[in-house]
């Protein structure tokens, strides 16, 4: 056994030893690398035999080895650095595994006590566990949970006490739409300094009468959002801002949801703008800021589908599956009516961090869009005003009924759907058609004309779906196209459609 012994230790020693020599190697080399002494020494050696020319590059020399060496001592500091920040990324992981292990703990036990609270409310009704409820027991025992005098939706129950005996307000407003526009752009000027141009806000307001939601699309920093904010001012109902996140995926990021711990509702801003709208017959506007930094038709796909049916009294959405005798007044089953009287306008910017806005949103509202910053004039001062929902929205029938599309232009339009339909295979749809009767009529009643209300309308809402088709396949159909609008409509019209295909031609 002694003599395996002696052998196992010389045996391994030929690896140490090797290893031995590989680190003093190291280290001598090192030493050897900052070996300063015998720097001079050779310099010393050879200082008699060098000539004026050759002491030049002697001097190179030197500060070749001092930057090698410098650069040595950097690589070291570096490798250091690297360790120490690798290893502190090795203690934060461990540490950020114990708090998870530590929070999971947490939640086990949370789960426990909620089973033991269910147990014993189980066993105060009389029942035993595991025995199933019928609905209405399982109503009964979640308001048990309530202490008196709580409820589920505390913000909303809070606006039925304010608006308990609230009557409808009759502002007798007699202004026309061409004068609403000018009162708009003149408030927004003298009380908050944003300037629109007559046009803009022509534009706006038709979109309002065209469809419940409006998009504002174009660069920023040209006002998108301001001109709702300013909207909500002059109409006295601030617009509730909702700043949509990347993290919205559906509905309950719009109204909020039913914890079923807490036994409350998580109420949104939304919600409760549009609870509170339907008591009155005031104007109320809510803002989607930065609408497409989430995918639009996950949050509000149910909203598009509730806004496009033609009787409003089929505007409902449920909130909750179940009634409690505690809910709000103006629930009916656990269902909230949308309220008629509050717009929607989507703020938009296209860029990289975005979503593209799909047809099933861009089909059922207006963009608009707001690329031009309004050149600053003096305004009349003008003051806030009130404004029936009612009043408002008769203005629209009226001016629907008053100008519609005249026979000509029908045809026009006509003829043009043809020719889409035959060079780009793109029809519009009756949605749109409909839309564009409104639209323009509201143009027209808001001081424009009939043509340029159908040019702008035609270019945002039909040409942009040109986008979609292989632009180097439809190049050489821009030019006849823009001939045929000349002719069709007359070479000084149609300006925003021209553009636009003039600029789609230039994408190729």
């Amino acid at each position: 056994m002694d003599t395996f012994i002696r052998f196992l230790f010389e045996f391994m020693s030929v690896f140490f030893k090797g290893i031995g020599l590989i680190l003093g190697g190291v280290v001598k080399g090192v030493v050897q690398m900052f070996n300063i002494s015998e720097y001079l020494y050779t310099i010393e050696f050879y200082r008699k035999d060098f000539s004026g020319g050759e002491w030049v590059l002697v001097i190179l020399a030197i500060i070749v080895i001092l930057v090698l060496l410098g650069l040595f001592i950097l690589l070291i500091v570096f490798l250091v650095k690297k360790y120490l920040k690798f290893r502190k990324t090795l203690v934060e992981q461990e540490s950020l595994l114990e708090e998870v292990g530590e929070l999971n703990k947490e939640v086990a036990s949370l789960v426990q006590e909620k089973e033991k609270i269910l147990a014993m409310k189980v066993s105060q009704l009389g029942l035993k566990p595991g025995e199933e409820d019928t609905v209405e027991e399982a109503d009964v025992k979640d308001e048990e949970v309530l202490e008196e005098g709580d409820f589920r939706f505390s913000k909303l129950h809070a606006i039925d006490l304010e608006f308990k005996d609230y009557k409808i307000q009759n502002y007798d407003n007699h202004f026309t739409l061409e004068e609403l526009v000018e009162l708009f752009r003149n408030f927004a000027a003298s009380k908050l300094h944003l300037y629109y141009t007559t046009n803009m806000i022509r534009l706006f307001i038709s979109g309002l009468s065209a469809t419940k939601l409006v998009i504002l699309q174009g660069i920023s920093g040209t006002g998108k959002t301001s001109l709702a904010y300013a909207w909500g001012k002059f109409i006295k109902n601030d617009a509730i801002i909702a700043s949509v996140q990347p993290s919205w995926r559906d509905r309950t990021e719009l109204f909020g949801y039913f914890n079923e711990f807490t036994k409350k509702f998580n109420e949104t801003e939304v919600l409760k703008g549009m609870y509170l709208a339907g008591y009155t017959d005031d104007v109320y506007v809510t803002v989607l800021d930065e609408m497409n930094i989430a995918r639009v038709e996950y949050y509000f796909a149910e909203m598009l589908s509730i806004l496009e049916m033609p009787s409003r009294d089929e505007w409902i959405i449920e909130l909750v599956p179940s009634t409690w005798e505690s809910d709000p007044v103006r629930l009916d089953s656990g269902k909230l009516k949308i309220p008629g009287n509050m717009w929607y306008i989507g703020t938009i910017n296209n860029d990289d961090s975005t979503f593209a806005v799909t047809d099933k949103v861009y089909d059922r509202a207006m963009p608009i869009d707001i690329n031009d910053k309004g050149q600053v004039f003096e305004p009349v001062d003008t003051e806030a005003m009130n404004i029936n929902s009612s009043y408002l929205e008769g203005l629209f029938a009226e001016a629907k009924s008053k100008y519609p599309l005249s026979s000509e232009m029908e045809k026009k339009i006509e003829e043009m759907d043809d020719y889409v339909i035959k060079h780009f295979r793109i029809a519009f749809g009756n949605r749109i058609v409909k839309q564009m009767r409104d639209f323009v009529a509201t143009y027209v009643a808001c001081g424009g004309s009939e043509v340029d209300g159908v040019d702008y309308y035609i270019a945002r809402k039909i040409l942009r779906k040109f986008e979609q088709l292989n632009l180097a396949y439809i190049r050489d159909e821009i030019d006849p196209f823009i001939e045929f609008l000349d002719k069709s409509f007359g070479k000084e019209n149609f300006n925003e459609c021209k553009e636009y295909l003039l600029r789609l031609k230039k994408m190729v």
